[in-house]
């Protein structure tokens, strides 16, 4: 059974469905319809919200198919609006690692969910303290693309920023400089707010000033502070450049952040971003620039 015992797969089932029966349609922006029989959300409807088949999910509930992977745990943990509690038993009950917060599987807190799903008209993403996007709007994909499928050191954009050239098409060139220091010093910043010995930080920061000149000078700085708000220029591939204004709500111990765009005051964007609404995601499924993985892509 892939590692997993039978009273493992017996309890991660029934533990699914009692999760699933206690949450509202409306909780997680889905409508109530006349025909709901149900408590909670019904099976398709986690598993659309989780990414995973629906064969895959009903096999989960009813205590049978493969062992799911870590990437899997955290999709549904999102979907079912699990508490960190909740969502490290979940991983021990599949048998895997329970993450370290703030990498690429950290645990979205239900609140900053809850606030992403009622944003449906602006652009909006959760990201960590040292930039690792853990979830976005559809309005966010559009505009930045998607940033949840990257893994290792490259799942955080301060990273890319230093060691990806393209990654930087997101800003105009002239702008580059402002947000290197900005990230640097955002960084510094986040990394002080940790435990002195967080591995997750000190080795990114390792890394950077092995392989990135600008980084490292940048660094010797000294430069602090936390990015609570910009005014930014993002230029997009199809509807051209848009200012913005990037607000951010962190959660109480830091290490998460809901960013949010809108427009710049005096300019044209409220109007580029309805049309970016219309455009949808279309353009960023077909653009290679805008995936996420192992293509080179933008972000916020």
């Amino acid at each position: 059974m892939d590692g997993m015992s039978a009273v493992k797969y017996a309890e991660l089932g029934a533990f699914l469905r009692s999760r699933r029966e206690r949450i509202r349609p409306a909780d997680v922006g889905l409508p109530v319809g006349p025909r709901r029989r149900v408590p909670g959300l019904r099976r398709e409807e986690v598993a659309q919200l989780a990414g995973a088949s629906v064969d895959y999910y009903n096999e989960l509930e009813r205590g049978a198919g493969s062992q799911p992977s870590e990437q899997m745990i955290a999709a549904l943990a999102r979907a079912l609006r699990l508490s960190a509690d909740e969502r490290d038993y979940l991983y021990r009950l599949a048998d895997r690692p329970v993450p370290v917060q703030g990498g690429a599987s950290s645990h979205v807190h239900p609140g900053m969910l809850d606030l992403l799903g009622r944003m449906p008209s602006t652009p909006a993403q959760v990201i960590t303290d040292l930039h690792v996007t853990l979830v976005q709007n559809p309005l966010a994909v559009a505009l930045v693309g998607d940033q949840t499928g990257f893994r290792g050191p490259r799942a955080s954009f301060v990273h890319r920023w230093f060691t990806e050239p393209d990654t930087r098409l997101l800003y105009p060139e002239a702008d580059h400089e402002g947000q290197s220091r900005a990230f640097v010093a955002d960084l510094r910043a986040a990394a002080a707010r940790r435990d002195a010995k967080d591995p997750e930080a000190g080795s990114m920061i390792r890394t950077l000033l092995a392989v990135s000149p600008e980084f490292a000078a940048l660094w010797a700085d000294h430069d602090v502070a936390f990015r609570r708000d910009d005014r930014k220029r993002i230029v997009h591939p199809t509807i051209g450049l848009i200012e913005v204004n990037c607000l951010n709500l962190f959660s109480e111990d830091g290490r998460q952040r809901l960013l949010w765009f809108t427009p710049a005051v005096g300019t044209e964007s409220a109007g580029l971003l309805e049309l970016l609404g219309v455009v949808g995601t279309q353009e960023v499924v077909s653009s290679p620039r805008r995936t996420g993985g192992s293509s080179p892509t933008r972000s916020g």
